[in-house]
């Protein structure tokens, strides 16, 4: 009997690394199985998780069209989808190494500084470890990361080529949630601009929705609760210090 289910399955939750693959899945047309992990009942540890996933964190996917094959790591994801299903990623050897170059601009860079930006805001200080040098540090320099992309950006609609790339795929919900890190984004013409056009892509938009909707990480929405609600996830970990 032949498999009907979908090649891929995919496992994920509502952050800006798990959305990077919902947003290449949708843009593209992929089918795929989703499985949302509930990071309250710490499913990213769990042994049969963690033998996909050894680094115990979202996302991961398996494809069971190539033997069950497991990927972890964002950027590795959407470098490995790229090339299964042949898009968003260019065939011309000088573009696709300039996407893989933006590609890990944001990997090494926007995600781990904004990252740290939203912890230290986020998590840290409403649970009673206020860092005001750490913020300084981590909001600067995620808004000079932010007019890197400007500058990029300038004169053009994507970070690499004349269409959408793994590049813009993975830097939109990061960048994206410049609010949820507390990053100033006025004046930043060229990169307000990339955002716009993404804003109004359907599938994008619909890929931001899943598992479930986080519209605060935006600046949408009640912002104030879903802070505190964001805050509490994390307060028994004071505990371990």
């Amino acid at each position: 009997m032949s498999d009907s289910r979908p090649d891929i399955l995919l496992y994920t939750a509502p952050t800006m690394n798990g959305w990077k693959p919902l947003i290449f899945l949708h843009e593209a047309g992929i089918p795929y199985e989703l499985a949302a992990v509930n990071f309250a009942r710490k499913e990213q540890k769990a042994p049969e998780y963690l033998e996909l996933n050894p680094n115990g964190r979202i996302p991961t996917i398996v494809d069971r069209g190539n033997d069950d094959f497991a990927v972890f790591e964002s950027g590795a994801i959407l470098w490995y989808l790229a090339e299964k299903y042949g898009r968003f990623l260019s065939a011309d050897p000088k573009e696709r190494s300039q996407t893989h170059q933006w590609l890990m601009f944001q990997m090494g860079g926007i995600g781990p500084m904004m990252g740290q930006a939203m912890y230290f805001q986020r998590i840290a200080r409403p649970n009673g470890h206020d860092d005001p040098f750490a913020i300084k540090r981590y909001v600067e320099e995620s808004r000079r990361l932010l007019e890197v992309l400007d500058g990029r950006l300038k004169g053009r609609d994507w970070l690499v080529g004349e269409e959408m790339s793994i590049a813009d795929i993975a830097t939109y919900p990061w960048a994206r949630s410049y609010f949820w890190a507390g990053v100033d984004v006025s004046g930043l013409n060229h990169l307000n601009a990339w955002f716009a056009r993404l804003d109004v892509r359907p599938a994008t938009q619909a890929a931001l929705q899943l598992p479930k909707p986080r519209p605060a990480v935006f600046g949408a929405g009640d912002t104030e609760a879903a802070a505190a609600a964001n805050a509490a996830n994390y307060a028994a970990d004071k505990t371990k210090e």
